[in-house]
């Protein structure tokens, strides 16, 4: 039998599905406990490497029972960080994607079309016409790539002879995500060369400060590379102003950093906010984020791939380029890729661009329900605007505290976040918003709803006040 499964596979492969239709039925409502791992699954996770084959069914049941006992974002209630939802058609176009394996550094065929394809529909859907480009593992890996392209536009040849003596900047929101400056230390523009613009009072980029900036870097003779507008930044939701920041760049690579928020771009309470987008000369979107899909699965869109294969084209003799063609792995950084964009593709296919536009329309409505909430209620604090996005920044203040007293409240709030988690209702991040601790609920799950905005809401205020009274 060797590795294959033989006799013993469709019994396998009937208590597999067993067991996710049991998962995602207990996925559809929101437990109260998070279970602990128990103490023979913890004695089992310290076991040596098996030397012997072992039952197949058995194994798949201590698999389930980890993964149980895990944290898990496609919980309705998992609200922290950025978590993706697992949709279900996603998870099953992973199992036929991983069953054929095929591998996208070249071209693999009706793969590849279906990959190309889907990064059509993709840009159709945001509203970035004309799209190509490719799936990465992630936002990081996605932005990095882009800014590679965009090095080598501003310096041509940097690629080979390094930067030499020319220095060159970045640009982009005090609060744009730090895989830009990981991306800028990368390519040897250097961390200290990523400018940091000035926000507004609703968290975007300032256009003018952008200006300025750039300005000042040419007079001193320095590059400007590229400027990335973040559209959802992280900590807040917030989305820069990418048409007055498209005015300013010119002939600058713009970059649009979507990783979180491009999803909103396709809905009618929110596309406002991302006019410009289709002049961007690069974007990046996680659609393992809010497009619901299993990880890993992000997009880089752009509208020349040329310029991609300006950055990382290779003629090697072990890599086919019969009549001039391009490969996949002549404009991305991986040579090993798998099929990411199948569990999208099927996304779209199975509920539509309609579908899957009002699932993030919930989610946005989920934010601004929470956002009523706290902001009506004498003991939550919340930000001066209202959540452009699905993030919702808030803090609980009890009666003992004095609104005044900012030290015993981000005290306070620290706490409630790890006391949140040990009761385990609901999961919900910290964030550190202008030297203030704040709870952080975000929205990206298809499974959550409006009961479970009202729970949260609830369960911060009852842990909140046990723990200010004990």
């Amino acid at each position: 039998m060797g590795l294959s499964l033989g006799p013993n596979r469709d019994r396998v492969l009937d208590h597999a599905a067993h067991i996710v239709s049991r998962t995602w039925a207990e996925f559809d409502v929101a437990r109260d406990t998070q279970p602990e791992t128990s103490k023979e699954l913890a004695l089992l996770l310290t076991e040596g490497l098996p030397q012997d084959p072992s039952d197949p069914i058995a194994a798949l049941d201590i698999a389930a029972e980890a993964l149980d006992s895990s944290l898990t974002q496609a919980r309705p209630r998992y609200l922290a960080y950025i978590g993706s939802s697992g949709l279900e058609i996603g998870a099953l176009g992973d199992l036929l994607a991983h069953s054929h394996d095929p591998n996208l550094a070249l071209d693999a065929g009706s793969a590849s079309d279906i990959e190309r394809q889907t990064i059509s529909w993709l840009g159709e859907f945001l509203g970035y016409h004309g799209a190509r480009g490719f799936f990465t593992s992630g936002g990081t890996v996605s932005n990095l790539t882009a800014l590679a392209a965009a090095r080598e536009k501003a310096l041509p040849r940097s690629r080979s002879s390094g930067l030499g003596s020319h220095t060159l900047a970045l640009y982009c929101s005090a609060e744009a995500h730090y895989s830009v400056t990981r991306a800028a230390e990368i390519l040897g523009i250097g961390g200290n060369n990523v400018r940091s613009i000035d926000i507004d009072s609703q968290r975007r980029l300032k256009p003018d400060a952008l200006a300025r900036a750039i300005e000042t870097d040419r007079a001193a003779g320095i590059i400007p590379m590229a400027v990335v507008a973040t559209a959802g930044t992280t900590l807040t939701g917030a989305v820069d102003p990418i048409s007055e920041i498209a005015d300013i760049c010119g002939d600058i690579w713009l970059h649009v950093d979507g990783a979180y928020g491009l999803p909103a771009a396709a809905t009618h309470s929110a596309g406002s906010l991302f006019v410009g987008l289709d002049r961007a000369d690069s974007m990046s979107i996680d659609a393992h984020k809010w497009l619901f899909v299993p990880k890993a699965c992000s997009a880089l869109l752009v509208k020349k791939p040329e310029l991609l294969a300006r950055a990382f084209s290779h003629n090697e003799a072990y890599i086919p380029h019969e009549h001039g063609d391009t490969n996949a792995v002549d404009v991305t950084l991986e040579y090993s890729r798998p099929l990411r964009a199948l569990k999208l593709w099927l996304a779209f296919k199975v509920h539509g661009a309609q579908g899957m536009r009002d699932a993030v329309e919930d989610n946005l409505a989920h934010a601004q329900l929470l956002y009523t909430l706290a902001h009506a209620a004498p003991d939550f604090g919340v930000l001066e605007s209202i959540p452009q996005l699905s993030t919702v920044p808030l803090r609980h203040v009890p009666q003992n505290i004095s609104t005044a007293d900012n030290s015993r409240i981000n005290a306070h709030n620290a706490a409630l976040q790890l006391a949140l988690v040990a009761d385990g209702r609901i999961y919900i991040s910290p964030a550190q918003i202008d030297g203030n601790t704040w709870l952080r609920p975000c929205f990206t799950n298809f499974r959550t709803t409006n009961a479970d905005v009202q729970v949260a809401f609830d369960v911060i205020r009852e842990v909140s006040n046990a723990l200010a009274s004990a």
